[in-house]
């Protein structure tokens, strides 16, 4: 082939856009840019590199993507307050000069066991004051000396169950009634239970304008102390999500939902698209597959060295 000739075609293939190589009067092909290779540095870019050390140190926690229950809830606030049926006022039988007394506020008792004794103005006969039920003392407004009247002496309380008094407003009473499921916490979410609705007011509060919701909360380990301020979630409606995380997991990036997925090197951000949540879970509609390891807790540390990364390298 004539020299000029190849010169020419080579020339007029660089100006068209189209590249190829001359080997031996062949012509082949050369190697364009594809899109996988930009797929490939944008994940790089989201990428953090993490020891499985490092990563237990900073308290990270990896969970698997799967199934979940998504609750409809109605968020609500409330305290804890004792269980009345299982609150009882305690009096001298007969009025007299109490002549000892065993037990203080706080002290736990049994059916039966001695609170005071007496000594009765009439026969002067002493008896003993018992405990009508097992529980706590709760009050006590008796001292050795006194004349015992017909004034309560000591309020004992059984607290293995507790009531969570709930304030229902107008716009929110159609959806509550009795037997929905409650999830309860401490304003500071460091106890948290489940319950049951087992009263609904059938009247309002005028000062408040709400309604009293009521919920039977288990306590024997004690947790649930009356007087503390408490928020709830009533369940209204519940449905099983395909795939679901940990509501705390995601981070926005770049204005954009994301999780940090486990990788062998670390985490990846890759960004998803939610559906339904409530406060434990977050359904995912795409972005993230079932069984997936993902930064569940604490992927806020994720985050904050990326950004960091990110900000380097700029």
């Amino acid at each position: 082939m004539n020299r000029n000739l190849i010169v020419g075609v080579f020339i007029v293939a660089i100006a068209a856009g189209i590249g190829f190589t001359v080997f031996g009067g062949k012509k082949t092909s050369a190697p364009a840019p594809v899109a996988i290779k930009e797929e490939h540095k944008e994940e790089e870019s989201h990428e953090v590199v993490l020891t499985a050390e490092k990563i237990a140190k900073a308290g990270i926690v990896v969970e698997a993507a799967g199934p979940a229950s998504i609750r409809e809830i109605l968020p609500l606030y409330g305290t804890i307050a004792p269980n009345a049926e299982r609150l009882r006022d305690v009096a001298a039988r007969y009025p007299g000069t109490i002549r000892s007394v065993a037990k203080k506020i706080g002290d736990t008792v049994k059916q039966g066991e001695a609170l005071a004794v007496i000594e009765s103005n009439e026969s002067l006969q002493a008896y003993t004051l018992t405990a009508p039920l097992p529980g706590v003392v709760t009050a006590r407004n008796a001292n050795p000396g006194e004349q015992s009247g017909d004034k309560v002496l000591f309020t004992v309380a059984d607290l293995s169950e507790v009531w969570v008094e709930l304030s229902l407003f107008p716009r929110d009473a159609a959806k509550v009634r009795s037997g929905q499921t409650v999830h309860v916490r401490t304003a500071d979410s460091a106890i948290s239970g489940e319950g049951a609705i087992s009263y609904v007011a059938p009247v309002g509060t005028s000062a408040s304008q709400t309604r009293n919701a009521r919920v039977l909360l288990n306590n024997k380990s004690n947790q649930w102390a009356p007087g503390l301020y408490v928020t709830a979630e009533v369940t209204l409606s519940e449905r099983t999500a395909p795939v679901a995380i940990d509501s705390t997991a995601v981070q926005n990036l770049e204005g954009k939902p994301h999780i940090f997925v486990r990788t062998p090197e670390g985490f990846v951000a890759r960004e998803l698209s939610p559906g339904g949540r409530d406060s434990e879970h977050i359904e995912v509609l795409s972005g993230l597959s079932a069984g997936e390891s993902y930064a569940a807790a604490n992927s806020y540390v994720l985050k904050a060295e990326l950004l960091k990364s990110q900000a380097a390298d700029e």
